[in-house]
């Protein structure tokens, strides 16, 4: 009888432990596609522009409308994944992230394309709403920041290997290349979620409130697509569009005040804005990451810019010279997660965002003659920087909450770093206006595009000093 129990006891730890593997496997995948597939078209805008006889304003929205998509519904979804089951949810959201690469391939004119990238957003959405809760719900607390690091890694990675695969892609196969290679990886994860990934209490919500707040939800979603389209056309050379720009920034901001007042009201709001004031911790945590990615995700569009332009190298070199930063993110990533399970993830992160805050002060001071050497240096030092605070903070924030709330935990970090993307290149597009007028960055003045880059750096390393203060003031 006792040698029965053993057995079982061994056959349920080995289950478990092949379960982790699938879920660590899907994420991966995951995290990868979602965000490789959101930097990777930047190098393909003019040659779709061309093939559809459309201006690269009109090409741009294929980022900006999936950005803006992913933004305003990871929430509400992750809240809808919360109150009934994250596996279903996220398989969902797989199939429809598919279904819109094998569209956009066979996609007849820009309007067809542009309304398949909307519906990938919202298909990555669900995905980034659940692939991180169901991480950290399947394993136990003190192996937590172990598997974010595998995650962020991963996250990050997409992010920054998207220009550079992406630009390889398009150079050699053509832009539907691009659709192709994220197609078949989630296809693999589709296919290993809907087979593999466990149905249990642990990976759907277990919360016993089942109110979806349709009210606060639709609130969530106005105010995030207004605030973030607002904030991205602010740089614009037109007079008229930047006082439409201010406009529908205010009504964002109005409607983000309408929503914290709803939420505040509601007793099962869709985001416990209560535990911002009541928990420094999670408040803080969530606003360091919205720092970070706004100082941090115009550094590999910037320095490919810079080594292309004021350097000379072409854009398949600049890319090989930027694969140095994810590099080192996807090497440490899973150490620093896994250090942030033995010490207090609120210091690694604050210390993270010390990093990026010197990997941009060396940009600061770049300019025609700079060594090749201390470009490389400055992205080993941000990528150090990255590594240190993602898997950390994002522990520290999953940390905060409990079980029940971590699909929208999870999204709430989503759109913290959708938000920060789009400062950030408003940042840029405001500098570049200044200095630059309506000149394209690519056909700019070496001289003058070094003044934008090191103005640009200054404002970086002042918003990373600003999070490393925030990061301290934490519990």
């Amino acid at each position: 009888m006792q040698q029965l129990v053993y057995n079982n006891s061994m056959d349920n730890a080995f289950k478990n432990t092949t379960e982790q593997k699938i879920v660590i496997l899907v994420v991966i995948i995951t995290a990868f596609v979602t965000t490789f597939t959101g930097s990777a078209l930047n190098l393909s805008i003019p040659d779709i522009g061309q093939q559809f006889h459309v201006s690269a304003n009109f090409v741009g929205w294929l980022v900006t409308g999936y950005t803006l998509a992913v933004a305003a519904f990871s929430v509400p979804i992750g809240r809808l994944a919360d109150i009934t089951c994250r596996k279903t949810v996220l398989v969902t959201g797989l199939i429809v992230f598919v279904a819109c690469c094998i569209a956009a391939v066979f996609a007849v004119s820009m309007t067809m394309l542009l309304v398949v990238r909307i519906i990938q957003g919202i298909g990555a959405a669900m995905i980034f709403s659940t692939n991180t809760a169901i991480l950290v719900a399947s394993f136990p607390g003190h192996m937590r920041g172990r598997v974010l690091g595998y995650s962020i890694a991963s996250t990050y990675t997409g992010l920054s290997a998207g220009p550079v695969i992406g630009g390889f892609l398009n150079h050699n196969l053509g832009w539907k290349s691009i659709f192709i290679l994220t197609g078949v990886l989630g296809l693999v994860a589709l296919v290993t979620a809907a087979a593999k990934l466990p149905r249990t209490s642990e990976t759907a919500g277990s919360d016993e409130r089942k109110s979806f707040d349709m009210k606060g939800n639709v609130l969530f979603v106005c105010f995030t697509i207004l605030l973030m389209y607002g904030l991205s056309e602010l740089g614009n050379d037109s007079s008229g569009a930047v006082i439409l720009a201010a406009i529908l920034t205010a009504a964002g901001v109005l409607l983000g005040i309408l929503f914290i007042r709803h939420e505040l009201k509601t007793d099962e709001p869709a985001v416990n804005v209560r535990l911002f004031r009541e928990n420094i911790g999670y408040a803080f945590s969530n606003l360091s990451a919205l720092l970070n990615y706004s100082a941090t995700f115009a550094i590999s569009y910037l320095i490919s810019i810079y080594l292309q332009v004021v350097m000379g190298y072409s854009s398949q070199t600049a890319g090989l010279i930027m694969i140095f930063q994810p590099i080192v993110m996807a090497v440490l990533s899973p150490i620093m997660g896994r250090l942030s399970d033995k010490f207090s993830p609120f210091k690694m992160s604050s210390i993270g965002m010390g990093f990026c805050a010197a990997g941009a002060a060396i940009f600061i001071f770049i300019g025609q003659e700079t060594s090749l050497a201390i470009i490389i240096i400055a992205l080993l030092v941000t990528g150090l920087g990255f590594s240190l605070f993602s898997s950390p903070n994002t522990n520290a924030v999953m940390s905060c909450v409990d079980k029940s709330e971590y699909g929208v935990a999870s999204s709430i970090l989503a759109t913290m770093r959708s938000i920060g993307h789009t400062l950030s290149m408003v940042i840029v597009t405001i500098i570049v206006s200044r200095f630059m007028g309506s000149t394209q960055l690519a056909s700019a003045d070496p001289q003058v595009l070094v003044k934008v880059i090191n103005t640009s750096f200054i404002v970086f390393t002042v918003i990373c000093a600003g999070g490393v203060f925030i990061s301290l003031k934490r519990k």
